[in-house]
Parts: structure tokens; sequence; C-alpha cells
């Protein structure tokens, strides 16, 4: 049975299931006596083996565009990815076990929307055939949890697949998941307490920790975190006050800082462009960045002490946003006013400003109690607290751009060389995929490997000579 079936028959990747009796081995191992045996699945291509010698790996599965493309190998082979996914369920878990001993709500909201509204991003759009109307797929959840709000909820989350139509990048992909929770009768400075404390929570459930190694980093989650206002920040890290500035001494600060600007941006923009620039990356402990321009936030309440602003923060950790917050805008004459101002920006060519969303406004009209919400992007957190660098590394299936296919070689193609029909079929059948591939073997190491198969598949043909590969490769 071993000479037939083990070497011949059964390659690794097979799936078999056996019969018979559990006994002990002359050196002690506990093992199985084979009685009946049967293969449940065949491997038709195998799986890449890693062999290890004096600590050094060969043939590793490590590059980056296959493991993403073929998670399902990536998996078998990689015991630490599947280690990543693992703890982004656990992360979840924490987090969701929270909210719910607060008393919070998880819901769910549409995924395909008639408006997209909730974040500045442009959106993919599809159609709804039986209605023909335009359908967008969700940018945010915000304006249905703030719909829920006003139904009389005290607190709703969710966690939610978000689609944006942008770049790809190492944090960044156009599908993501997020979480956003909203709490009425609250404020920013309230959910700046409770985001760090779920974030130390999930961080020491998950790690057993509150410090966290990434790259040459070490951050520290325990609370309290770092808080600074954007205005403050900007003067800290670029020595400039633009307090009171309007669009055109913004544009004058860009461009005494180097920051490339173009007509479509707005004062919101503009600033969003200098902290970007100057900020966010310098920010590697947990920072809460607080009270924003009112351009930059059409979804915020502006600030009790000064309605140039407004009461928002953002998370940083590790030079990125982690986290977004606000004491929400209530007031829907105010938010009509934000809307059309957005309307402004998209006449003016700014493809990711925000729509009017009536029914929204129509909502808030009826009423809805001051509240806070919060956003925080679930890959980055996973990120984070797996040491990746990548987003990719966190999500099972990544986007990824189309393969290529390249056309592979037919026996006819390796018989257009002068290779027999037998070993044409064995060339394709054995991974040759080109003609090139083919002439790219030394000619040694292929008749053996060859003669090594005919002699496993006990083929009834002469064995090669060398003279007859070399005649193929060089032909």
């Amino acid at each position: 049975m071993y000479n037939t079936v083990f070497k011949r028959l059964l390659d690794i990747g097979d799936f078999i299931g056996v019969k018979g009796f559990a006994f002990r081995t002359q050196m002690g191992e506990i093992s199985v006596h084979v009685k009946e045996m049967t293969v449940l699945s065949k491997s038709l291509r195998p799986l890449p083996i890693v062999k290890e010698k004096d600590g050094v790996k060969y043939d590793e599965f490590n590059d980056p565009e296959l493991r993403y493309r073929m998670r399902y190998v990536d998996l078998v082979v990689n015991d630490r990815v599947k280690d990543i996914f693992i703890t982004r369920t656990r992360i979840i878990d924490s987090i969701r076990r929270f909210f719910n001993e607060s008393g919070y709500l998880e819901v769910e909201t549409p995924v395909l929307q008639a408006i997209p509204g909730g974040a500045t991003a442009r959106p993919f759009i599809t159609h709804h055939n039986a209605l023909d109307i335009p359908m967008y797929l969700r940018i945010a959840d915000e304006l249905y949890l703030k719909r829920l709000i006003v139904g009389g909820f005290e607190g709703v989350y969710e966690f939610s697949r978000n689609f944006r139509n942008e770049g790809m990048d190492r944090t960044h992909n156009p599908e993501f998941t997020g979480l956003e929770i909203y709490v009425a009768y609250k404020d920013y400075l309230w959910m700046m307490d409770y985001t760090e404390a779920m974030i130390e929570r999930a961080v020491t459930e998950v790690l057993g920790t509150d410090t966290v190694k990434v790259g040459d980093n070490e951050i520290c989650f325990k609370r309290p975190f770092k808080r600074i206002t954007m205005i403050d920040s900007i003067k800290e890290k670029t020595g400039i006050d633009i307090t009171g500035m309007d669009e055109a001494q913004l544009r004058d600060v860009c461009k005494q800082l180097g920051i490339e600007v173009d007509a479509s941006m707005g004062k919101g923009k503009l600033i969003d462009e200098i902290f970007g620039e100057k900020c966010e990356g310098t920010y590697i402990q947990p920072t809460f960045i607080t009270d924003y321009p009112v351009e930059m936030s059409p979804l915020c309440k502006r600030h009790r002490n000064n309605p140039e602003l407004t009461e928002r923060f953002e998370l940083m950790v590790n030079g990125k946003e982690l986290a977004n917050a606000y004491t929400e805008l209530n007031d829907p004459i105010d938010q009509r006013a934000r809307f059309e101002e957005q309307m402004k920006l998209s006449e003016r060519g700014d493809d990711e400003a925000m729509f009017i969303d009536q029914d929204f406004l129509r909502a808030l009209e009826y009423g809805m109690p001051p509240t806070s919400g919060m956003g925080i992007g679930i890959d980055r957190f996973v990120m984070l607290l797996t040491g990746q660098t990548t987003i990719q590394e966190v999500l099972l299936f990544p986007m990824m751009r189309p393969e290529k296919v390249k056309k592979v070689a037919t026996p006819e193609d390796f018989m257009g060389i002068g290779v027999p029909e037998v070993w044409a079929k064995v060339l394709c059948a054995n991974g040759f995929t080109s003609i090139e591939q083919l002439k790219n073997e030394k000619p040694t190491a292929l008749r053996e490997k060859l003669n090594g198969l005919r002699k496993k598949n006990k083929m009834e043909v002469p064995a090669l000579q060398l003279e007859e590969v070399e005649a193929w490769i060089n032909g």
C-alpha cells in the first residue's frame, strides 16, 4: 500500500478519511492502525512546502500579492496569518461587550442608499432597475443612526461595511469596517472619556497589556490620553497661528509651508491639508485633537464658547486617525445651512462634498436630543494591535487589481519546438506553462526530473538522453 497509494496516488493537500484502531508504537508514539482509507478530497494543485535548514526557511509563501490574492493558501501554510484574524474577532467582541454592558443597542442600517451621507467621500454609484433610480453604496451610517436617536433610542451602535470610491494604499481599502455609536444626552467631552476607556479595555483584554509595539514605536494605551486643540496643534508644529484666517490667508499659509492645494478647496479643506501634512503624522502616542474649525465639520455642533469652532475630536495614534467624534449638530436650520455650503463646494468641483439629505433634515425638525457620536476604523485598530503596517494584512480579502492572466502553453506548443507528444503532456501536467520557462531550465536537471517522473509513473517510453533535452531547450 505504501508504494502504490502513498507514494504514487496521494499528495500534500489531499484530505483522507481512515478507519482503524489506536495503538502505541515501539517508540511510544500514539498512532492509528489503518484498516480502511478513503480519499475525501483530491488536491489538484500542490501546496507550497516551506523547508527549513540551519534556521533558514526556504520556499516560503511570502509574496504579498500572491498571499492577498490567494488568502486560502496563505491561511493554510502561514499560521501567523490565522492568528491576526482571530485577534480581529476578539477585538470586535470586546468592543461589543463594552457597549452592551452600557445598555446600548446594536442595530443594522441600509448599505444601499439613495443619498450617500455621513462623511465627505466619493461614493460608489449603482442603479436600481425596478425603481429606475441611481443608488449609492454606504460611505457611513451616521445619518441613519441619528434618525434612531430621533426615534427615541438612548444609544445605538453598528459595525458597518462602508465603501468609498477612492485610492488604495497601505492604510486605505475601498471597502472597510467602521464602528459608529451615538448616545443621547452626552457631549464630546463625555465621549472622549468613554472612547479612551473602551480602547484601553479592548487592548488589555485582547493582549493582556496596555502597551503595543508597532515597528520601532511602543504605544501605551493607558488612560488618560493627551488632548490638544487643532489650532494649537498647527501652531505647535508650524509656528503659525491660523485663528481667524480667511480662505485667501490660508492659501498663503499653504504656499508658505509648501503644501499643494487646488481651486476647489474651501477653508475647511485647506485647514485639513495643513494639519494632515504638518501635524497628523507626528502623533505616535494616543492624542485627542479637539475643537475643529466649523468649515471642517458640517455635521458637528458649534463650540459652546467659540462659534467659529465645533465640538469635535479625532484620536490620533501612530501618526494616523483612529477615531472621530462630535457633539452632534441637532439644529435643523444650522444643519441645512451647512449642507448648502457643502453643495457650493460641490459646484466648485469638490467631488467629496456632502449631498443634502432632505429626509434627515426632516427628522431633525421633529427634534433630536443633545447627542454625541463617535466613529472608529476597526481595520486600523486591528493593525495597531497586531503590529501590522498595511491594511491588507488585516483584511481577509483586500481589494486587488485584476489578475493578469498569462497564456498557458499547450502540449501542441511544446510539440512545435520538437518535444514528443508524450513528453509535451508530461511538461504541461507538471507546471510548465510557457516555452520560456522550459528554455530557462538546465538540461541536466530537466532530464533527471523527467526521467524521475518516467520511473515513478512507469511510463512505457525510453529514458530521455541529454542530447534530446538540449535540443528542446536550444531549438
